[in-house]
């Protein structure tokens, strides 16, 4: 999607997008050992004030990935509101990037990862993973997770069902060549949710998962606005959403190298969710 268009229809949705993720601030997802099923819990994790100023510790907590069995019913269940945090053990979060994956800021973003052993999700777009499968498979490779955000990135809550299953089963499918597995989680592109979109996701056996802290990269507000929005909403349990396509994503590429040793410092467990086939 070219940048001018992206921009224009995130603003259109904006509102909408952000009254739907207010709606489902109750949704959090578990990580846990393999004896922990990861389920959704009925309150937030507890956690510092969303500006409380990071503090550095004496050490750096190495990434944590949770695991959970099959759900007794043997299936993924069809949800009303998508999951928005995470708990796991200590100062958990998960960084995850929209869009891509492109050739011009998924390979930064991959290395400055890779310099702190951390992992992190990646929703990408069944269009771009076309041209860029080699990306997907260093993902694979390096133990980061693959999300489906649809084919073209359009907003799902204006087409029929016919057309929002095929850009949904499309976009599984080129992940599961490119990466190796089927993708077990889906976003919305937009943030925006309705009962088709969790129906297929179910039967695709993805989970929902949304955000906690947005950092609006995509509009572009400069580095220090990006890393001081992740800075100033890091805390237990929070899910940040950037961009690593659909635009100009240098800022969102300084941005991480910036903050996310500084999150490691202050003690967080940056990690991805982890879900065993159904």
């Amino acid at each position: 999607m070219k940048k001018d268009q992206m921009l224009t229809r995130r603003r259109v949705v904006l509102g909408g997008a952000a009254a739907l993720g207010t709606a489902g601030t109750a949704g959090l997802l578990a990580l846990g050992t393999d004896s922990d099923p990861v389920t959704p819990l009925a309150a937030p994790a507890a956690g510092p004030p969303a500006r409380r100023p990071l503090k550095p510790s004496a050490y750096r907590l190495q990434p944590l990935a949770g695991y959970g069995p099959p759900a007794a019913s043997g299936g993924t269940p069809v949800r009303s509101e998508p999951l928005l945090r995470v708990t796991g053990i200590g100062r958990t979060m998960v960084l995850t990037f929209d869009d891509g994956p492109d050739p011009h800021y998924t390979p930064d973003i991959l290395s400055t990862l890779r310099a702190y052993d951390v992992r992190a999700m990646f929703f990408v777009c069944g269009e771009m993973v076309v041209h860029n499968k080699d990306l997907l498979a260093e993902m694979a490779e390096e133990g980061h997770v693959v999300g489906n955000h649809t084919w073209s990135h359009p907003l799902l809550t204006g087409l029929t069902r016919g057309r929002i299953r095929s850009e949904m089963e499309r976009t599984s499918e080129i992940i599961e060549e490119a990466y190796g597995e089927r993708p077990r989680w889906f976003r919305a592109p937009y943030g925006a949710w309705n009962r088709a979109v969790f129906q297929f996701g179910a039967e695709l056996g993805m989970e929902p998962l949304g955000w906690t802290v947005d950092s609006l990269d995509w509009i572009e507000p400069g580095t220090r606005t990006i890393v001081d929005r992740v800075r100033n909403g890091a805390g237990p349990g929070v899910v940040v959403l950037s961009h690593d396509s659909g635009g100009d994503r240098s800022q969102s590429v300084r941005a991480l190298r910036d903050y996310l040793p500084q999150l490691l410092d202050a003690g967080y467990h940056i990690t991805v969710p982890r879900r065993y086939q159904v």
